[in-house]
């Protein structure tokens, strides 16, 4: 009988991934000798190398590229079956991989993630924290199933479900001179956490009062940093950068020090525990309002899973 070339493609696509057979053979809990003699015997069949061992990292061949491309459409195909028999089975088998940056994963997804566990106990979850444009990445070559992001994706490429809205706040440290013409507007994060920033008759406030003070920014290439700009150009004034910064948790944390003003989202500040130090005023303005949406891949086959997945984070968010 005829050998299959990729019965041993995992190997392969490992060495692929880490660019080294010694970190690839220590993922695959076997030896580096035993890696190697796998990946030489797959090379002797095709009867060309797949990979130059001169550089480092190790690189593929034209040969190697072409074998990697079929070995990632084989997964494809395995997946899509693992989880057409997943769904076959009421969802007793199947797995499901969740993409989100750090604000996501650690204070939005927990408690769905339990909920979706306490239900469906044999689907194996796997969570991928990291920037957006790296989890976009992810989501496009199929490492990430589901993707939580406020960042407008190509529609081209992705579907998307509704889950929140997110508003933007301004956040001031209490300590600031600015505050006192301001107080009628002021909030604390209590009275965001109660959605009082979402009443109709609470008005944004000028944000032209605070505009000497330093601001603290997260970097370029940024959903909410495109989005401060915006506003700030809005309301005829360009906010003195004190810090860039890459994480809007850091940006809190040095507002709570009083080192700057900032525009955060009120899901971070409803994430966080009671904060006396920060003053919260709400910003009339189209840019200050978003949409957080799951996004997956179209044309990828769509599982139960992921389905049900979405269907608890909308019933927890609505709790």
């Amino acid at each position: 009988m005829k050998e299959n070339t990729f019965a041993n493609m995992e190997y392969v696509y490992e060495v692929y991934k880490e660019g080294s057979f010694s970190r690839a053979a220590a993922n695959l809990y076997i030896s580096q000798p035993a890696l190697s003699a796998t990946v030489k015997k797959i090379e002797k069949k095709i009867g060309m190398p797949l990979f130059d061992r001169s550089t480092v990292p190790v690189q593929l061949t034209e040969c190697g590229k072409k074998y990697i491309k079929t070995a990632e459409k084989i997964m494809d195909l395995e997946e899509e079956f693992e989880c057409y028999v997943g769904n076959l089975n009421d969802m007793l088998t199947g797995r499901l991989s969740i993409g989100g940056t750090y604000l996501f994963i650690s204070f939005v997804l927990p408690g769905i993630i339990k909920k979706f566990r306490e239900k469906f106990p044999q689907i194996k979850l796997n969570l991928v924290e990291a920037h957006t444009s790296q989890i976009e990445k992810k989501l496009f070559s199929g490492e990430v199933d589901l993707m939580l992001d406020n960042y407008p994706m190509d529609e081209e490429i992705y579907d998307r479900r509704f889950f929140m809205k997110e508003n933007l706040l301004l956040a001031v440290p209490a300590s600031f001179e600015s505050n006192k013409a301001a107080q009628a507007w002021g909030m604390t994060s209590d009275d965001i956490k109660q959605n009082v920033h979402m009443r109709s008759e609470v008005y944004g406030v000028a944000l032209k009062l605070f505009e000497q003070d330093p601001f603290l920014m997260l970097r370029a290439h940024n959903d909410t940093r495109e989005r401060v700009e915006a506003i700030c150009k809005r309301a005829g004034f360009v906010p003195r950068v004190a810090f860039k910064m890459d994480q809007i948790l850091s940006i809190l944390a040095y507002t709570e020090r009083e080192m700057g003003i900032a525009i955060v989202s009120d899901t971070v500040v409803k994430s966080l525990p009671y904060n006396r130090n920060i003053i919260y005023y709400k910003i009339d303005d189209p840019a200050a309002q978003r949409n957080v949406y799951f996004y997956y891949r179209k044309n990828k086959y769509f599982t139960k899973c992921m389905a049900e997945f979405m269907k608890i984070a909308v019933e927890e968010k609505e709790l």
